[in-house]
């Protein structure tokens, strides 16, 4: 024997006649693979005969199964295969994650899959280092990050080191936030951090049915509180989306990943990124949809209407990809195009609350247009709003510091803004839906608009008063007079424009070829100077 004078190894000469010594048998290149063969198939197939046999029986694909069937066909490589928990050598291998890189439409992303069948699909120390690592890579690469999540939470076996991982996942999402888009596929029974991470992404998806999200289960809310209530009350899909958590219910995982897919298309890779360009230049001219909103809008200012007939009709291909329908539905939020251009849309909803804002919708837009800011899409507000919705219930909330967050959000997106009055636009809803003061580039009004202070019938209230209590009998005509006087010649969009505040009254029909010229028209706006500082503490959080 001797020693390599370098690198101080010990190199044996006789080595075949050592290890015949000592009963081994030198390896073959064929073994090593059969080897290596053999331990990527016990990790194709990781959990206990039991469990997988369980998965099989309710029609549930396995984890790579889940991953084939959001990403490009062939396009997944996984990373992190041979990873086990540390105690034992016995652990399966993966210790419950799926992790790896693929594309969607020919796109970079990076992707992880939670295995329910190996110790319930629990975050220990090996998984959350192999989630650590594939956010790691979608930063170092700067593209979405996609988390399919069925998981049991935290691994109550490892203790410390598992909630130290949560910690960890989350000091990594932060990196990610705004950087590159990160969606969470909800699958299975999430409760504690595996709910609060999914929590902290851009968007939510959960399979009605089938997903649960909750910071503690029914079982034990009961035993420590008493409370009895069911797990579909508690974290049920819809129930999560009704609370603001959810973004999307979806009826089936196939359904779940298709909208996951179709978003990605609607998002850049990066926020240094443009986003994808999908048939720009498309019916250049005035067509016979855009025509009939000449006639569309009621000709009663308190008829309701569904402003989604209106959406479909000034954006490409009658497109709309709707975001968070299920929570807060007197504001719409979601993406289309605009020329073949991603825009994210803000916009009144008549058939609920009369469009008004409320706690929930300024909190869900504020939300929305910080993502849209955040991802360089250019923001259109289409507005039908009577204003903030009056009342204990509201001004207890906090209505008037959580309402102001829409407000703070439209000052900060440096985007470009462009604002279409469609019929009311009164007091404080006028200013936070886009309004030019508030920073909007370009802000049009159909002649149905009605800008003011305040309806109608509020103003005649409050200024007439007097005059309609001398009428005695003559009272509801004397009052009928002067909100047709309002209407008529007070909240309009012509003392608007004449002032500046609305940069041109338009036709209905035309307004689809207008946002296309506008958008064309500030594709290159740069930010306004803002002066230094540590951060702005209007940001809404």
């Amino acid at each position: 024997m001797r020693i390599h004078s370098r690198f101080g190894i010990r190199i044996v000469r006789e080595r075949g006649l050592l290890e015949r010594q000592k009963g081994f048998t030198v390896k073959t290149t064929a073994d090593k693979l059969a080897e290596l063969r053999h331990k990527l198939d016990l990790a194709d197939n990781a959990g206990s005969v039991k469990a997988i046999a369980k998965r099989k029986s309710l029609g549930l694909p396995t984890p790579r199964e889940r991953i084939d069937m959001i990403l490009d066909r062939g396009s997944f490589v996984e990373y992190g295969a041979l990873v086990k928990a540390v105690g034992s050598p016995d652990y399966a291998y993966g210790d419950g994650v799926v992790t790896g890189r693929g594309t969607v439409e020919g796109r970079p992303v990076v992707v992880y899959s939670h295995d329910q069948t190996v110790f319930g699909g629990s975050l220990g120390e090996m998984f959350g280092r192999k989630v650590c690592a594939i956010m790691e890579l979608a930063v170092k690469i700067g593209c979405p990050l996609i988390g399919i999540n069925d998981s049991g939470g935290a691994r109550v076996q490892e203790s410390v080191n598992s909630l130290a991982f949560y910690a960890e996942i989350g000091k990594r999402q932060a990196m990610i936030s705004g950087l590159a888009p990160q969606i969470s596929i909800m699958l299975g029974k999430c409760a504690g951090g595996a709910a609060y991470s999914p929590a902290c992404t851009d968007f939510v998806v959960a399979v009605e049915d089938q997903a649960y999200m909750f910071v503690t289960g029914p079982e034990i809310l009961e035993s420590v509180t008493g409370e009895k209530i069911s797990i579909e009350d508690l974290g049920g899909a819809r129930a999560q989306a009704s609370y603001g958590t959810v973004h999307h219910v979806a009826k089936t995982e196939t359904d779940a990943f298709e909208w996951v897919r179709t978003l990605l298309g609607y998002l850049p890779t990066n926020c240094h990124e443009d986003t994808p360009l999908v048939n720009p230049g498309i019916e250049p001219t005035v067509t016979d949809s855009d025509r009939g909103l000449n006639t569309f809008l009621p000709d009663s200012d308190n008829a309701a209407y569904d402003m989604h007939d209106v959406l479909i009709r000034l954006f490409d291909d009658g497109e709309f990809h709707e975001v968070s329908s299920e929570y807060a539905p007197n504001v719409i939020t979601g993406f289309s195009r605009v020329d073949g251009r991603t825009v994210g849309v803000m916009a009144n909803q008549p058939l609920y609350l009369s469009g008004a804002l409320d706690i929930k919708s300024s909190e869900k837009a504020a939300r929305f247009l910080l993502i849209c800011d955040a991802y360089n899409i250019p923001i259109i507000s289409v507005v039908d709003i009577p204003g903030y919705l009056p009342g204990l219930e509201q001004e207890s909330g906090g209505v008037i510091y959580r309402g102001a967050k829409l407000l703070a959000a439209i000052i900060e997106a440096t985007v470009p803004k462009v604002t279409v009055v469609i019929r009311k636009a009164y007091g404080g809803g006028y200013a936070v839906m886009g309004s030019k003061n508030l920073g909007a580039d370009i802000n049009f009004a159909w002649p149905t608009a009605r800008i003011a202070v305040m309806g109608a019938e509020g103003a005649v209230a409050l200024l007439k008063k007097r005059e309609i209590e001398a009428a005695g009998d003559r009272g509801p005509e004397v009052r009928q007079g002067f909100i047709d006087f309002y209407n008529e010649f007070i909240a309009t969009p012509y003392m608007a424009a004449e002032r500046g505040f609305i940069d041109a009254v338009i036709e209905p029909a035309d307004t689809r070829l207008e946002l296309r010229r506008a958008l064309r028209l500030l594709r290159d706006k740069e930010p306004q100077y803002v002066p230094p500082r540590r951060r702005s503490l209007l940001r809404p959080v």
